[in-house]
């Protein structure tokens, strides 16, 4: 069944520090009004890196994660700079986060985090054929590279120091596009 989106009455916005809260005045098909909230992240957008040493094998990094208080595994991700496409964003993220650079670069598709209430998407990049090269970036210590077998994900997606969907996601579709003729 396809509906009508529901029709914009109003809106109202506030700073809501890293994102700006927007209220939506909205009444729907049914004749029922509602107000909602969205988020809208500041910036040009974010980069989920999947680095494949081989087709087999995805390249981690391990980093403090304030949020949870730990170190954390997880993919190599940033913001977009501006005027920076995600191409060129994943490998300079690449290069900073993990070391390497990648001379092939496949925009994978755009994920949501949270599409209820938030507009923020990154893209997932694939990178493949990896070779050694760093750039200065901006995290307080060294990353911790780990190389992860894509055919050990059940056991990845069970640990407890490897907890975000959107890299879970990513890993899983990587996989899956590989599979099924990766290009």
């Amino acid at each position: 069944m396809t509906r009508r989106l529901p029709t914009i009455h109003g809106t109202s916005e506030e700073d809501a520090g890293p994102y700006r809260m927007e209220r939506l005045d909205l009444e729907f098909s049914n004749g029922e009004r509602r107000q909602y909230q969205r988020l809208h992240g500041r910036g040009h957008g974010a980069v989920y890196v999947v680095p494949l040493l081989d087709d087999d094998t995805v390249l981690l990094v391990r980093e403090y994660a304030a949020g949870m208080h730990r170190y954390e595994l997880g993919l190599v991700s940033g913001r977009l700079d501006p005027g920076e496409d995600a191409l060129h964003a994943a490998n300079r993220e690449l290069q900073e986060e993990a070391g390497y650079a990648a001379r092939s670069l496949h925009h994978l598709r755009m994920i949501s985090l949270s599409p209820r209430y938030m507009s923020h998407q990154a893209h997932v990049v694939v990178a493949r054929d990896l070779y050694p090269s760093r750039l200065p970036g901006d995290e307080p210590e060294e990353l911790d590279p780990v190389p992860w077998k894509l055919d050990a994900l059940h056991e990845l997606v069970l640990r407890e120091d490897f907890s975000e969907g959107r890299a879970i996601a990513a890993l899983f579709m990587t996989r899956e596009w590989l599979r099924h003729g990766g290009e």
